[in-house]
């Protein structure tokens, strides 16, 4: 089991929060992001007046990108030197990884998910860094093939971006779910690339298609939810057994949330509804992943401190009641399928998944609400755990056991051997070799069926 890793990344004032005055009400000192509560900050202190000034919030990273001359900004770089590393690392090992930048319309969610040609963001990055692995992985016997979709959510319809398609059939592509695999896009393009700049290409072709538009906020705001999947399996042989492992990585760049203006047309509207429709959902999931977390962690220290005491000879309480006295508290529903996204994103967000999420905030007075709900809402991520797990061939994954258990056996058969025991252990001598031929037969079984 993991936990959800949340890191907070702060981005500079925008030329509108500059030339309407803004101030700066965000800081970061380690890897706590602070927000001064512009509602009470320039109040006198009163009495009766319990409201905090300034609200702390605990991530597990807080990227200062304010000002570039700041000896504690940090760039590009430094965001991927530690969220990208974490990303091909799990990729590597077998898992399933998802990143995704949440925040506002003009955060900064895909300057960090994307990026510019100047300034590379970590979906390139990572890309980049899975290509450099394979060449390290070149002179060992091993293959690897990658496989990348590009999609987009807008208005609850799913498109897709790698595939030219007409306009009046552009989002006729269905959300699916596999019984074991998950939720799944039924038609989607999967397109197979052997080096970077074909990944690149690829990543250009899509971003081109996706939807933008002018909002008050930022000038070309996404107007949908961009998903870029990579499917990396890898093939090794590893002690003379053939093993492999497929991973699947999903870079998400959502689009900001944004309050509605009565000024827009009809069109931007419902774009802005249907956004926040989503985000909404999205939030309703993380809150009740983290308060089923909860439960769960909470129902295992009962387990543990019963099981403790029953070892003690202390009566530990019953199953169906709290140690309150109460009932237990039941996990609560998830609504997934209440949007597009939640849905797709469903093994992402409480599954098997390694999760890691960018929240991307505004520093300026002016955004406090929109920033203060961010990081209400990435402070709660932190508490959802998922269940990653391998994702290997379960033949292969039983053999490697079974010769794990058979060299395990002979190591503690030839140390009773060493130590010459006397004929009281010979019926314990007989019971290891036993062990070790059943285990044996179990192995030749396995590889004469694969």
């Amino acid at each position: 089991m993991a936990n959800v890793q949340v890191a907070v990344r702060v981005r500079p004032l925008s030329k509108r929060e500059t030339k309407e005055g803004g101030r700066i009400i965000v800081e970061v000192d380690d890897k706590v992001a602070k927000i001064r509560n512009v509602k009470v900050d320039s109040r006198p202190e009163s009495f009766g007046d319990t409201r905090e000034k300034v609200v702390a919030f605990g991530f597990d990273y807080c990227y200062w990108s304010v000002n570039p001359e700041d000896p504690h900004y940090a760039s590009q770089e430094v965001v991927f030197r530690d969220l990208g590393t974490e990303v091909l690392s799990g990729a590597a090992k077998g898992y399933n990884i998802c990143l995704f930048a949440y925040g506002q319309t003009g955060s900064g969610k895909t300057y960090t998910m994307l990026g510019t040609p100047a300034s590379v963001g970590l979906t390139p990055r990572i890309c980049e860094g899975l290509f450099i692995r394979e060449d390290d992985c070149a002179s060992q016997p091993c293959s690897r093939s990658i496989k990348v979709s590009f999609l987009e959510i807008y208005n609850e319809r799913v498109r897709d971006l790698l595939k030219q398609s007409n306009q009046n059939k552009s989002y006729t592509l269905r959300v699916r779910e596999h019984p074991e695999m998950g939720p799944y896009v039924q038609g989607l393009s999967q397109h197979v690339v052997t080096n970077y700049q074909q990944v690149i290409q690829l990543l250009e072709a899509g971003i081109a298609n996706r939807i933008t538009a002018a909002t008050h906020v930022h000038e070309a705001s996404s107007r949908s939810h961009a998903i870029f999947t990579i499917h990396c399996t890898q093939a090794i042989l590893q002690n003379n057994l053939p093993s492999e492992t497929a991973s699947k990585i999903n870079l998400v760049d959502l689009a900001g949330s944004e309050r509605a203006d009565p000024s827009y047309c009809k069109d931007r509207i419902t774009e802005g509804a249907n956004i926040n429709k989503s985000l909404v959902t999205l939030g309703i999931v993380i809150s009740t992943l983290a308060q089923n977390s909860q439960v769960f962690s909470s129902c295992q220290s009962l387990s543990s401190a019963a099981s403790s005491g029953g070892d003690s000879g202390v009566p530990s309480t019953t199953s169906g009641a709290s140690s309150g006295g109460g009932p237990a508290r039941r996990q609560s529903y998830i609504p997934y399928r209440d949007s597009v996204l939640t849905w797709l994103l469903k093994e992402s967000l409480g599954g098997n998944s390694k999760t890691i999420m960018v929240a991307t905030v505004s520093p300026a007075h002016t955004s406090y609400s929109e920033t203060m709900s961010t990081m209400r809402y990435a402070s709660n991520a932190k508490n959802i755990i998922n269940k990653p797990r391998v994702n290997e061939d379960a033949n292969v994954k039983l053999i490697r056991e079974l010769r794990e258990e058979i060299e395990r056996l002979k190591a503690v058969l030839l140390n009773f051997e060493l130590r010459n025991f006397s004929s009281l252990n010979d019926d314990l001598d007989e019971s290891l070799q036993e062990l070790v031929f059943q285990s044996d037969l179990k192995l030749k079984e396995q590889c004469t069926l694969t």
